[in-house]
């Protein structure tokens, strides 16, 4: 079956993390996933081609997911036909100390793409409002004004931040950037697998953190937390949409179908050949195809 991805995975309020599917097969084999994605794939390499010459709007892809939810390799195998000068990816880890000198969205600013490009964010500025609220302490770090206890944290502060998101989404679409989001949604059992993968098989040993493991130890606090800012978030210029992931390969295809039905909704079309061009274009075709080679 396939061709599957329509707005059925589109977040609209109320969400509940607990009712949304994390396996979808799409009734098809693994060869026919893989050969889905493939021409999915080039026909978004293909759009961000044109999109370049466009130039006209920008692309944000943010991803989010809990931890092995599959977020490298899915950017790995949906962006592989893309030209390497229209998408730049990053990852973002615990903030350095020069990020820190800066308000929280401050690295998310800098790293924003250029009309014409594609960035994909690998966890993004949502981190702020995720892992940022089961560790509260991590909050110290950004030495705000009148926090010096986790016990100072006001009760509205992550309200405050979900604002702050949507109004940070809400000026750059406004402005030409076209933001979609991706909550890569796996099940506590289909983590357990991949966690064990990673140890049992030599190759992957390096994957493996035993940060993991206390991680997973706050499961519950990530789906509460996460169902709260995805309800929060989630708006027409700039949806969420909760993937099944426990299939890597019916999340990358739905991720990338998803990806280029919202692009086909737009104006984005190679610029108009010069006028000039056009009326003389025989006489340049015969110009270079008479010169003598050398």
């Amino acid at each position: 079956m396939i061709n599957a991805a329509d707005s059925s995975f589109k977040i609209s309020v109320p969400f509940s993390i607990a009712g949304a599917i994390t396996h979808e097969s799409l009734g098809a084999t693994k060869e026919e996933k893989k050969q889905a994605l493939k021409q999915i794939s080039k026909q978004l390499g293909k759009l961000q081609d044109k999109m370049y010459a466009n130039n006209r709007y920008s692309v944000l892809i943010c991803l989010q997911g809990m931890d092995t939810s599959g977020k490298d390799s899915l950017i790995r195998e949906v962006f592989k036909y893309f030209n390497a000068r229209g998408v730049n990816v990053y990852t973002f880890k615990q903030p350095t100390s020069r990020e820190l000198k800066h308000d929280y969205l401050w690295r998310h600013y800098i790293a924003l793409p250029e009309k014409g490009k594609f960035a994909v964010f690998n966890r993004s500025h949502y981190e702020n409002v995720l892992v940022t609220r089961v560790h509260p302490e991590y909050l110290l770090n950004e030495n705000l004004p009148g926090i010096d206890t986790v016990e100072d944290v006001p009760a509205d502060l992550w309200q405050q931040r979900f604002e702050q998101l949507n109004n940070f989404e809400k000026h750059l679409a406004e402005n030409g950037t076209i933001i979609l989001k991706f909550f890569l949604h796996i099940s506590k059992e289909e983590q357990r697998q991949r966690l064990l993968r990673r140890l049992n098989k030599k190759s992957h040993n390096w994957k493996f953190s035993p940060a993991d493991l206390d991680e997973r130890g706050f499961w519950e606090d990530y789906q509460k937390y996460y169902e709260e800012a995805l309800n929060s978030t989630s708006k027409p210029h700039a949806p969420w949409y909760a993937i099944p992931a426990d299939d890597k390969k019916a999340a990358r295809y739905l991720v990338a179908k998803t990806i280029y039905d919202e692009l086909l909704k737009y104006d984005i079309r190679e610029p108009e050949v010069d006028d000039e061009v056009m009326e003389n274009i025989n006489i340049y075709k015969r110009k270079l195809s008479t010169e003598e080679p050398g």
